[in-house]
């Protein structure tokens, strides 16, 4: 059985509700295939692993792109609602991937949404040290540890994924709508 590493709650990041980003489904197909056309050139990659659950769209969009038909998941949990609380791995990825390359990953490709802290990506690039991991946005303290990525936002934004959000009004930033 797999050793499971688990990272302690950090700092939590404040959360400013006026900095929001939300992204709908048109836009976040549009920006995970834009990840798909900058990774064309990174591979060949011969497997994916996706970080779920945030990872399960931007991967199955990457992987039609890229051609790429092995598909494995990494499950972990570290968020409570919008407070990232103590992470931990439900599932890790298995054996048949993790011996890809001498048993570190090589030619595998991690998918994530988004990289926040950072504490995700340490904990899951510990199964797989030399998979080369890509999200559809970064905030600059998990940026260091992604290979490929789409758009960076601020560390305060808090960006509302489109499987997180109903169609609604939404208010103008200058509330006198000047």
């Amino acid at each position: 059985m797999t050793q499971v590493a688990t990272a302690q709650p950090e700092e939590t990041v404040r959360r400013d509700p006026a900095k929001i980003f939300p992204v709908s489904w048109d836009q976040f197909h549009r920006d995970s295939r834009a990840l798909a056309w900058r990774l064309s050139g990174a591979g060949p990659f011969e497997a994916i692993v996706c970080i779920t659950r945030g990872g399960l769209v931007p991967a199955a969009i990457v992987a039609r792109e890229l051609g790429i038909k092995l598909i494995e998941t990494v499950c972990v949990s570290s968020y409570t609602g919008t407070s990232q609380g103590e992470l931990s791995v439900l599932k890790t990825v298995a054996q048949s991937i993790i011996a890809r390359g001498g048993g570190e990953g090589v030619r595998v490709l991690l998918v994530d949404d988004l990289v926040d802290t950072g504490k995700t990506a340490t904990v899951v690039r510990q199964i797989v040290p030399r998979a080369h991991l890509a999200t559809v946005y970064a905030k600059p303290m998990g940026r260091p540890l992604v290979d490929t990525f789409v758009t960076e936002v601020s560390q305060d934004t808090w960006i509302y994924f489109p499987w997180d959000t109903g169609l609604a009004f939404q208010p103008p930033i200058n509330e006198a709508g000047l």
